[in-house]
């Protein structure tokens, strides 16, 4: 599956994406926890997992129970602020 980062995860993580493979399909919020345990960039960037907004296939995700494979493209990003 292709991970798309996005400003501030971009910049934690230190790549715009990457591709991993999986054999079986997962929910985003396993795909997290496998995230973190690839080191301390991804533990800091997902500490807040509850405040950052997930697109599967272009379309944006609340449940992150929903389960995903390796033909989706998964684009996390950073909670948006503005004024």
């Amino acid at each position: 599956m292709k991970i798309l980062y996005f400003a501030e995860l971009k910049e934690l993580i230190g790549k715009t994406e990457e591709t991993i493979l999986i054999n079986t399909e997962i929910s985003i919020d396993d795909l997290i926890k496998s995230l973190k345990k690839k080191g301390s960039k991804y533990e800091s960037c997902f500490e807040k997992s509850k405040n950052i907004k997930c697109a599967v296939n272009c379309e944006y995700v609340k449940n992150f129970k929903k389960k995903i494979c390796n033909d989706d493209e998964i684009a996390f990003f950073p909670p948006v602020t503005g004024g």
